[in-house]
């Protein structure tokens, strides 16, 4: 983070010297704290008002009204400031976006509606975390859908030191999801393309790693239900990867004989030609995302449902 990042952070700390101006502000904070959106527009239809849609005030964090109204969910609020021209990825002192408040808290609606309007679902830069990792560790599958099929980082990683690196290679969405046990932003994270081996396509931090742990090896050490490593032999992870003969406590017995039969099995043809098709369709770089791809392909409905793992 540069000088001029945290001299915008501390200025946000920083009081008003205009109190008439303070004191307008937060009639736009209270009308969305009481949820009112027939108050906010009144407020708004005032040009004084208008001129204060993205003041940060308020006790704790300081944040503007659209921060305020997607971390407690007020859909219409959100929708009129919005409509009012809030800055829809303003940062508060956290370096967190007012989609990142509404992924946090929840808020699906919300969600959806600041990606209608162009939000980032990658949220800022300048913050550690992401809207992707907060879904995929809380297990909102619905959340994490919506924020791939805007563009977001399948494959994104917590933003840590150098020091970290070890730390930093199994911090992504899908070993998040595993560790946590959500099946679902597991399974929703590969089929939108989430690299099944490391959930990284870095090489040059995989190379700066001793012995970088798999996705596969993860949930086995920690017991992952046997779905889980199904699921990674079905999108093609490499099941020669884990060293399975170094640590013979792996807790789960029934995923391991799974492994162990899966490796003397080779996979069908018709596995084999979803996981090439659905490679194909990755590389495609013009795409938003590979389902989106694969529901346009003028084939029977059978074949797109085969492809998109629902049968």
């Amino acid at each position: 983070m540069s000088v001029m990042d945290i001299n915008k952070i501390f200025s946000m700390l920083k009081p008003k010297e205009d109190e008439e101006e303070l004191a307008e502000a937060r009639e736009l904070h209270l009308a969305v704290t009481m949820d009112n959106p027939e108050y906010l527009c009144s407020l708004l239809s005032q040009d004084r008002f208008k001129e204060l849609i993205n003041t940060r005030c308020g006790w704790g964090i300081p944040m503007t009204p659209l921060r305020l109204a997607a971390s407690k969910g007020s859909l219409e609020c959100l929708k009129i400031l919005l409509a009012n021209g809030a800055e829809i990825d303003s940062l508060d002192v956290k370096a967190q976006t007012p989609l990142f408040a509404a992924v946090s808290a929840g808020h699906f609606d919300c969600v959806k509606e600041l990606l209608e309007a162009g939000a980032s679902p990658c949220g800022s830069i300048h913050n550690n975390g992401s809207p992707v990792l907060t879904s995929a560790r809380e297990g909102n599958a619905n959340i994490l859908r919506e924020l791939l099929k805007h563009g977001a980082e399948v494959n994104v990683k917590s933003k840590l030191p150098d020091w970290a690196t070890n730390n930093t290679s199994t911090t992504g969405p899908l070993y998040l999801s595993a560790v946590y046990g959500h099946t679902q932003c597991f399974k929703t994270l590969l089929l939108y393309g989430a690299d099944p081996d490391y959930n990284c396509t870095d090489q040059k931090l995989l190379q700066r790693i001793k012995q970088p742990k798999t996705v596969l090896e993860i949930c086995l050490k920690h017991g992952c239900r046997t779905h889980f490593v199904q699921l990674l032999i079905d999108f093609g992870a490499d099941l020669y990867l884990p060293d399975i003969h170094t640590n013979k406590a792996f807790p789960n017995h029934e995923a391991m004989e799974l492994l162990m039969r899966e490796r003397v099995h080779p996979k069908s043809l018709m596995s084999q030609c979803r996981l090439a098709i659905r490679k194909q369709l990755r590389e495609a770089r013009w795409a938003r995302c590979t389902e989106h791809l694969i529901e346009q392909l003028e084939i029977p409905q059978s074949m797109i449902r085969y492809l998109q793992h629902q049968t």
